[in-house]
């Protein structure tokens, strides 16, 4: 509800007025002028104050300055590249730019944003610096150099403010300026005599600026202080005569003298359509129109010097507000009389006087209860359908952001994946989670927490929320999504569906219920692992590798194989899991070049120096588990002399020394597997060595482990070392067929438009 002020509820009585000199008594009966004063006092509720300035359910202030959108603070208040810190903790609260650098106002009219920028006072004659806007540089703001000066303080100098075009190198026009000092210095203004100043050169408003400061080439070095800032020109016209006073005194070394260490500068800010997708500030104006209009109907939108892509929103003549938020922009209505009101203005006639009127005061408190009342239930109603509505169109286009109707089509394109995937909305799995209830947690993790649900039809999953709003760890969850939408193994984590309609998409596996086997070998479990049950586990995870090596619809490299991503079953079978960082890649590729990814105390030693990723990536990592069935040591280990050891190289090491039993784990001799668990050792040690070309494939590791476990090999027997260039074991391909090469080519793209390189 809103409350009238006095103008307000004069145009009210107006309105009131219109209405009576209409539908006089002598016309109409009483029931009528109650019905005809209600439907003006519910439009007059409606209509009066001004419109919203944020996104509903968001502060619009902190302390003395206003918050209007796009700009907001908080989660899902701000436009991208807007957002804002209100720190509650000072007295008044102070409003920040996101790296800590207070705002003092915000305009919309004027598209700007003033801040208190720090300065030093130095004493170094010469230096070169920048100065730079306290956000990222492809944010929205930029320094304005129509609103900004230019200024130095300091004694026999030239100081120069060097734009950067968007190549990123200096351009021709500088802004210059210098200054000298004498033995009777006494300044009043900055007109080159102990301090200067001048206009910041036109470059399209950049948001950084190089800075350089030089010696007056045949003047006496007489640096004693120096400062050079960008600061508004409005404001240091104000001040500048008591700062060029102070420095005077400053330079004669006067006691007392504080120079000012911060100063008032001026950022211009606008949206940028090819980086801001014009999301729910800009939108077209028809099908296929290349121009865009503002999300408020009274609102227009205009470039900034002349870039098509820069563009902000004024309200329309005759309306005020925010013209970035729907109906921010509210009819303008000072009229004092009978008025009819138009599109951004209104036509008078005389006033009447209907104060002569019997029961009028009776009929305005009547129809005062139901006009309130009918008002407060419409703009519920309406305020809940803008909710919908606008969380709808999020959903779209976070669906749309994720590769939903990408995903969609490799769904309807493959009957298999189509029978083990489905795509999952908000709601869904809402319900599944309780509303993902604070006791449905089952771990957190750097990256995110995992919750434990009941889907519609009683399957029991685990939930994969990120907490993190990155790009790489979206790129990561849709990596994911693709490699599990494309294997099916029982030694790999099935992966049920995702939901792509959040900022950050939500997974949704099979529910693994006995913990990690890491937890099992390292976190003191109250049932240690029996030897039989590793030898099983490593034959399982073996089998697993080797399926995503050459048996999946597209080739696989897990890249973080590791044993808390092997996850146990109540009957102990294994799941190889967390596919974020798995790269796919074609049948005639052997390896890919991609930035160094993995977890310390498994990564490949060469994959790590060549930033070459080969299916001998994985080997090595599995070659680091087997030692850790072995030895029920940690991948990193501190050693006696509190130096950390790889478990990797010390197994080694022990091994080549014939020292194996100094690290087996004993549990393995008391349950007489120590014949096994020397052949596994051996399979362990070829894993692990420094060339990959002299490693096994994960076939051939997990032939061997079939052995093993079968009995069927001789404790001296070794596995034979093969070459990159060997011909691989390609029995597990199978014959793709034409249908499979289409299938193949959709997949790609799917992977090509939800990875980056990493």
């Amino acid at each position: 509800m809103k409350i009238l002020t006095p103008s307000q509820f004069g145009k009210a009585r107006e309105r009131w007025e219109m209405t009576i000199t209409v539908v006089s008594p002598r016309q109409a009966t009483i029931g009528m002028i109650v019905v005809a004063l209600k439907l003006k006092f519910l439009a007059t509720v409606l209509l009066a104050g001004p419109g919203p300035i944020t996104l509903p359910g968001c502060p619009e202030t902190c302390g003395d300055v206003r918050v209007p959108y796009p700009f907001g603070i908080g989660q899902g208040c701000f436009h991208h590249g807007f957002n804002l810190t209100c720190d509650e903790e000072q007295h008044p609260p102070r409003l920040f730019l996101g790296d800590g650098v207070e705002v003092l106002g915000i305009s919309l009219p004027d598209g700007t944003v003033r801040i208190r920028m720090n300065i030093s006072w130095l004493d170094h004659a010469e230096f070169n610096g920048s100065w730079s806007v306290p956000a990222p540089a492809a944010g929205p703001l930029r320094v304005s150099s129509a609103r900004n000066s230019f200024v130095a303080f300091g004694c026999n100098m030239v100081a120069k403010l060097i734009p950067y075009s968007a190549l990123g190198g200096p351009t021709a026009q500088s802004s210059v300026c210098a200054a000298v000092c004498s033995e009777t210095l006494s300044a009043a203004s900055c007109s080159g005599v102990g301090c200067c100043r001048t206009s910041i050169a036109f470059w399209g408003d950049l948001p950084s600026y190089g800075v350089q400061v030089k010696h007056l080439v045949g003047q006496p070095d007489s640096a004693r202080v120096l400062s050079v800032f960008v600061v508004d020109q409005d404001w240091f016209s104000r001040n500048e005569a008591e700062m060029a006073s102070n420095y005077s005194k400053l330079y004669y070394e006067y006691e007392n003298v504080v120079m000012a260490d911060s100063v008032p500068a001026v950022l211009e800010w606008s949206l940028d359509i090819l980086r801001d997708e014009a999301l729910f500030v800009l939108s077209p104006i028809g099908p296929g129109s290349s121009d865009f209009r503002c999300l408020s109907s009274n609102g227009f939108s205009y470039t900034i010097d002349g870039n098509y892509d820069r563009r902000r929103c004024n309200c329309s003549d005759g309306y005020e507000g925010n013209p970035y938020v729907s109906d921010g922009c509210q009819d303008l209505y000072p009229c004092h009389g009978t008025c009819i009101n138009l599109p951004g203005t209104h036509r008078c006639s005389p006033k009447k006087s209907i104060w002569s009127l019997p029961g009028l005061i009776t009929i305005i408190a009547i129809s005062s209860g139901f006009g309130l009342l009918f008002s407060l239930l419409g703009v519920a109603k309406i305020t809940k359908k803008l909710k919908q509505q606008r969380a709808k169109k999020l959903r779209q286009f976070f669906f749309k952001r994720n590769h939903g109707l990408l995903l969609q089509q490799l769904i309807s394109s493959n009957k298999d994946i189509a029978e083990r995937m489905k795509i999952f909305s908000v709601e869904e799995l809402e319900q599944a989670t309780n509303k993902f209830d604070q006791n449905r947690i089952l771990g957190r993790g750097g990256h995110g927490t995992v919750y434990k649900g009941i889907l519609s039809d009683q399957r029991v999953v685990a939930i994969k929320k990120s907490k993190i709003v990155v790009q790489r760890e979206i790129d990561q969850f849709i990596n994911e999504v693709v490699i599990l939408s494309q294997t099916n193994h029982r030694n790999v984590v099935k992966l049920f569906g995702c939901c792509l309609e959040t900022e950050v998409p939500l997974l949704v596996y099979e529910f693994i219920s006995n913990g990690t086997l890491s937890y099992h070998l390292h976190e003191q479990s109250e049932n240690p692992l029996p030897w039989k049950d590793r030898l099983r586990i490593a034959l399982e995870t073996a089998k697993a590798i080797a399926y995503l090596h050459s048996a999946a619809s597209i080739s696989v490299f897990h890249r973080d194989i590791k044993s808390a991503n092997i996850l146990l079953t109540d009957n102990l079978t294994a799941k190889v899991s967390d596919f974020g960082a798995s790269r796919s890649i074609s049948i005639d590729e052997t390896g890919i070049l991609t930035a160094i990814q993995g977890t310390h105390g498994y990564l490949d030693p060469e994959y790590y120096y060549t930033s070459r990723l080969t299916e001998k990536s994985d080997v090595y990592s599995f070659g680091v588990i087997l030692a850790e069935l072995l030895t029920k040591v940690a991948p990193v280990f501190s050693s006696h002399s509190s130096e950390v050891t790889s478990l990797a190289s010390h197994f080694v090491s022990l091994k080549r020394d014939n020292r194996l039993w100094d690290v087996l784990d004993p549990q393995i001799i008391e349950e007489g597997g120590a014949e096994d668990a020397e052949v596994i050792a051996n399979i362990a040690e070829t894993c692990l060595s420094l060339k990959g070309e002299e490693r096994p494939t994960m076939r051939q590791v997990e032939t061997k482990l079939e052995d093993v476990q079968g009995s069927k090999v001789h404790p001296n027997s070794r596995i034979t070392r093969t070459s990159q260039n060997a011909p691989q074991d390609k029995s597990f391909k199978g014959n793709r067929g034409s249908e499979g090469t289409r299938q193949y080519s959709l997949e790609k793209e799917f992977i090509q438009s939800s990875e980056i390189p990493r």
